[in-house]
């Protein structure tokens, strides 16, 4: 189908009661998740550099391996979490009796992460100008065998002025595109398991303010 982008963004509900009145299909929100993944891949790429850098040393000709790990793993990351907030989603809903298949949830999550696609980009690009100018501490092979070592690198890594603002942009990027996103999910959630507004606020919101704390706490950890 052909997403209603303004409609999605800005009246949920009205796009939700088009969409999901519809036979049920994942290619469309499989695209938007793939373009996400896409987006985290490079800030995961330029992330996974620095740790390459730092480690060569001791991990002599293993850079290109570690970069390709945080690569791969953020791509399929953020398909993950599109299950993971489907499924807590769904099993928070049968509280409320909710009916309507997994897959039908699956759905309607996948179309409400577009907000938080564009927060992936925005990180992305925040990524492009602040990890060149973090400066890498680089281990000596004398580090191998010595975790001491290699966490003091990591905790200066983390500590860099530049990192720190890429953190904490990020950090606040992520907690406002997922409110929108949240704010999409209610409907979505709404349509797909055939919910009141009022339960389907609850079955997102709790969650999402869960996750959102643990965010909180991570940044004042910085």
């Amino acid at each position: 189908m052909v997403v209603n982008l303004k409609d999605l963004m800005i009246n949920p509900g009205r796009f939700f009661r088009a969409a999901l009145g519809e036979k049920e299909q994942l290619m469309t929100p499989g695209l938007i998740i793939l373009v996400g993944g896409i987006a985290a891949a490079v800030s995961g790429y330029l992330a996974g550099s620095l740790s390459a850098h730092m480690m060569e040393p001791i991990l002599q000709g293993m850079g290109p391996v570690i970069v390709a790990v945080t690569v791969v793993a953020t791509f399929f990351g953020t398909f993950v979490a599109w299950f993971v907030w489907a499924g807590v989603f769904y099993l928070l809903s049968r509280l409320f009796a909710g009916s309507g298949s997994f897959w039908r949830c699956l759905e309607a999550i996948g179309y409400g992460f577009v907000p938080q696609i564009l927060g992936m980009l925005v990180t992305a690009g925040a990524a492009l100008v602040y990890l060149p100018k973090v400066t890498v501490p680089v281990l000596s092979s004398a580090a191998a065998g010595n975790s001491q070592m290699v966490r003091e690198a990591t905790m200066a890594l983390m500590h860099d002025p530049s990192m720190v603002a890429f953190t904490e942009i990020t950090t606040v990027v992520s907690i406002v595109f997922l409110f929108w996103s949240a704010t999409i999910w209610i409907f979505g959630l709404k349509e797909a398991r055939s919910l009141s507004l009022k339960n389907a606020a609850i079955c997102v919101s709790i969650p999402v303010i869960l996750y959102i704390v643990f965010l909180t706490f991570n940044l004042a950890g910085v």
